[in-house]
């Protein structure tokens, strides 16, 4: 897995989601993911199977999504699953892994995070600061660019802070496409990263 992917992923990590947990959520029958809240459970399912495309994280995937009444076809995901494996017998196959990934990521954003639904009850009740707050933990707990910047797209009506947000955003896409893969560059981009995520949920 190459540093854009590695920062991809990162990206979207939120505090909670520490990394015992993503291992524990493996067995769903493990005492650290039956307590956890729905919206973490699915956090951490989604990047179990982003980190670690396996036949069981997908099933553990796809065994909660039927719970929760969330109708997606994860066989659809299988392909990404195959590919990635051919990809492993390549040689500097970098540009195919960053492509597979962007795709592998559309796809699991389509899953949307619980915090989007938490987000629309608030907005139907008129609240609008938590409304607000449950939108952007949704949008911390996305993966793709794309999907990053429609949500914060979205909010910029009603959050006058998302326009900054969508600004600074491109700036870190802008900086993770020309920088280096050596340690320094990516400890800076590291930086640039955790200043955006905490500017992101930090409500002014």
């Amino acid at each position: 897995m190459n540093w854009s992917i590695i920062f991809a992923i990162a990206i979207a990590l939120i505090l909670l989601r520490v990394l015992y947990l993503r291992i524990k959520a493996n067995s769903l029958e493990s005492d650290s993911f039956k307590n956890m809240l729905p919206k973490d459970k699915l956090a951490v399912l989604k990047e179990c199977l982003l980190n670690n495309p396996t036949r069981t994280t997908l099933a553990n995937l796809d065994t909660f999504l039927k719970e929760q009444g969330i109708e997606t076809d994860t066989e659809s995901y299988r392909p990404y699953m195959e590919r990635q494996l051919q990809l492993l017998r390549k040689k500097n196959a970098i540009a195919e892994d960053n492509e597979l990934y962007a795709e592998e990521t559309a796809w699991v954003d389509r899953i949307r995070p619980l915090e989007f639904t938490e987000a629309e009850k608030a907005f139907a009740e008129g609240n609008e600061d938590s409304f607000v707050d449950h939108t952007l933990e949704g949008i911390s707990r996305l993966y793709s660019d794309d999907a990053i910047l429609d949500e914060l797209s979205k909010l910029e009506p009603r959050y006058a802070k998302a326009t900054s947000l969508i600004d600074g955003y491109k700036k870190l896409i802008a900086l993770r496409d020309e920088s280096g893969a050596d340690d320094k560059s990516l400890e800076a981009l590291r930086k640039h990263r955790d200043a955006w995520m905490n500017d992101l949920l930090t409500r002014p």
